[in-house]
């Protein structure tokens, strides 16, 4: 009796230190990094007829201390294209990722785009949205004017 209370003693030792052991302590928090703060984080296309305008732009500014470097932005599909500065926004400064959206597809746009930089939030999350529809035979819908009527010819 006395080996099997020992074991169990053991074991439990062992597994209190195992989770000692996986015990994760915070990187330190730069008090001078840069921080990327966005003029809007989504974007709405409204009403697009098909092969419309598909541009937009997410303005930026680094209001962080140290130079702000994006280091990639990742569409979550091909049919979205962004282009990003590619040289470091130094503290105070703005700039702008521009995204092309491919009209050509009809339907919902519901696309997301994910910044990584060396900003206190290394992810940020944009968003497009909007709807891509047909140009109604013999009338012309206004582009980017949701929930116009189509103006007869």
């Amino acid at each position: 009796m006395k080996k099997v209370l020992v074991s169990i003693g053991v074991f439990l030792m062992m597994t209190f230190a195992a989770f000692a052991q996986n015990a994760t302590t915070q990187p330190a928090v730069n008090p001078n990094a840069p921080v990327i703060s966005f003029e809007k984080t989504t974007h709405d296309y409204g009403t697009v007829t098909k092969g419309g305008d598909g541009t937009c732009e997410f303005k930026f500014k680094n209001t962080g201390v140290e130079p702000l470097v994006l280091s990639n932005v990742q569409a979550s599909c091909g049919c979205t294209v962004p282009d990003w500065p590619r040289e470091p926004i130094l503290k105070g400064k703005s700039a702008s990722i521009k995204v092309k959206y491919d009209t050509n597809r009809v339907g919902p746009i519901n696309k997301t785009l994910t910044v990584s930089s060396n900003g206190k939030e290394a992810s940020i999350q944009l968003k497009i949205i909007g709807t891509v529809v047909e140009t109604p035979t013999g009338a012309q819908m206004p582009v980017n004017n949701p929930g116009a009527a189509p103006v007869a010819k």
